[in-house]
C-alpha cells in the first residue's frame, strides 16, 4: 500500500520560532524491499550519526541500525518501509501493526541527514498515521536524552505514558485531535 500526504495546509508553519518556510515536497511511503537494505542502512548511519548534535554519546546507536541483514529481516517481514518523495528516498521507518490492526508501533523513523531540518520528519509521521487508517492508537519510544525527538514527538501531539530504562514512551490515540504545537 501506498499512501501520500496530499494536504499540507495544516502543517505549512510548524517550525520553530513560528518561521514559515516554504512547504516540503509530498511524501509517501511504500514497504521495501530487500535490494534497497543498503542504501537505507547508509541513510540511517548518516540519520542517527547526527544525534551526538543533541545529546547523544559518540558510538551509542539505536540496536542494529547499521545491520544490513537485521534491515532485510525487516523488509522480509513487511516492516521496513522507505519514504520517498517522487523517486527520490529520503528516509525510512519501521512499523509494527498488532493483529488487531488497532495499534502499530513506530519502531524507527528516520529521515537521511542531508534532508533534516526541511520538515521531512513531520511528513513521514502524517504519512504513517494516515497509511494506517483502522489504527486507534500509536506508540514509540525515544531516548530521554534525546532533546530533538523528545520535542518532535510532543510537537506531533504524542503524550507521554511512561519513562524507564532510559527512555521516554509516546502515544497518540486517533480519538485525539491532531493537533500540533510549536514549543518554542
Amino acid at each position: 500500500m501506498i499512501y501520500e500526504l496530499t494536504d499540507t495546509s495544516e502543517f505549512n508553519h510548524l517550525f520553530e520560532g513560528g518561521s514559515q518556510r516554504e512547504p516540503s515536497p509530498l511524501i509517501y511511503i511504500v514497504k521495501a524491499e530487500e535490494d534497497q537494505v543498503e542504501k537505507i542502512v547508509d541513510m540511517s548511519i548518516r540519520a542517527f550519526e547526527t544525534d551526538v548534535n543533541v545529546g547523544g554519546i559518540k558510538g551509542e546507536y539505536p540496536p542494529e541500525f547499521d545491520s544490513i541483514e537485521w534491515h532485510k529481516q525487516m523488509a522480509r517481514e513487511g516492516h521496513l518501509y522507505k519514504a520517498m518523495i517522487g523517486k527520490d528516498l529520503v528516509g525510512a521507518a519501521i512499523l509494527f501493526q498488532d493483529e488487531t490492526k488497532n495499534s502499530v508501533y513506530i519502531g524507527r523513523i528516520f529521515i537521511d541527514s542531508i534532508y533534516h531540518r526541511k520538515g521531512y520528519g513531520i511528513r513521514l509521521m502524517e504519512c504513517i498515521e494516515k497509511n494506517f487508517p483502522g489504527a486507534a492508537e500509536f506508540n514509540l519510544d525515544t531516548p530521554c536524552w534525546n532533546e530533538r525527538t523528545n520535542a518532535f514527538y510532543k510537537r506531533l501531539g504524542y503524550r507521554i505514558i511512561k519513562t524507564g530504562d532510559g527512555f521516554v514512551f509516546y502515544q497518540k490515540r486517533k480519538s485525539e485531535p491532531n493537533i500540533i504545537q510549536n514549543f518554542t
